[in-house]
């Protein structure tokens, strides 16, 4: 299942993308896989960011998704989240979709999809992608969740390159 954007981002949105791609960078530079996260006020200002940390603390959920979440759960709190978008590099995944929705983090929106990121790790162990569009997780409970992407797959895929061969 593929995700089709429901609405389409912003020229904020777009620029906001642009820096969890950046943050994907970094987590590449820093021995992680490519994903990174940026959590913006109701204001528009990004306040928290988070990359993928799998690797160097050695821990399955430490996705930018995840970790941003737990990020935020600490230093924001539930209460307020629900007025806080999320920009990810990539569609979140189950887990990570899961996370967010009990967070209480109001919208989500990803560069690129989670079946164009399964184009480019095909059966690669480190990354085994789940064909769950992430709407169906975020949007299944007593709240809904706004989304927004694929927007800029392109440059999203730009962190990734060379990396999973």
């Amino acid at each position: 299942m593929t995700s089709e954007p429901t609405a389409a981002p912003t020229e904020t949105d777009l620029a906001l993308l642009r820096e969890a791609i950046a943050v994907s960078k970094s987590a590449v530079a820093a021995g992680n896989h490519p994903f990174g996260a940026v959590l913006v006020d109701p204001d528009g200002a990004v306040v928290l960011s988070a990359e993928n940390t799998v690797v160097t603390l050695n821990d399955c959920t430490g996705h930018a998704e995840t970790n941003l979440v737990r990020l935020a759960w600490r230093e924001i709190g539930a209460e307020r989240l629900g007025d806080y978008s999320l920009y990810t590099s990539c569609e979140p995944c189950a887990m990570c979709s899961g996370a967010i929705y009990w967070s209480g983090i109001g919208r989500v929106v990803f560069a690129m999809s989670e079946a164009e990121l399964h184009e480019l790790t095909g059966d690669n162990p480190e990354n085994p992608t789940m064909s769950i569009d992430s709407r169906v997780v975020l949007n299944a409970g007593q709240r809904s969740i706004a989304v927004v992407g694929p927007a800029i797959s392109a440059e999203a895929r730009v962190a990734h390159e060379g990396f999973w061969g």
